[in-house]
């Protein structure tokens, strides 16, 4: 029973991690060209990955200030997220090798 739980939770974060990953190629795009308007489905599938993503990188966004360079401001949430993440990940799946073998 441990064993499902421990896999289910596992799989949950890695699609969390996919997502995160999608929403950072999401951004980019978005900046280096501008004039893309994505359509009907793009545009519900970069609303569900914002939805998703927004609650846990705001909430980091107010605890980690901006990493100043100079002039510019370098939002280090999303990297601190996506650590977290890989972290969790690790928790999980040591208990699993344990109980698989």
């Amino acid at each position: 029973m441990v064993s499902i739980i421990l896999q289910i939770t596992y799989i949950v974060l890695y699609i969390y991690v996919l997502v995160l990953i999608a929403r950072f190629l999401m951004s980019y795009v978005r900046q280096f060209s501008r004039r893309w308007q994505p359509m009907r489905l793009g545009a519900a599938t970069l609303e569900l990955l914002w939805t998703v993503t927004d609650p846990p990188l705001k909430a980091l966004g107010r605890v980690i200030p901006p990493l100043r360079i100079g002039t510019v401001a370098v939002d280090l949430s999303s990297l601190v997220l996506l650590v977290i993440l890989i972290v969790l990940m690790n928790v999980v799946v040591g208990p699993l090798i344990v109980a698989v073998s």
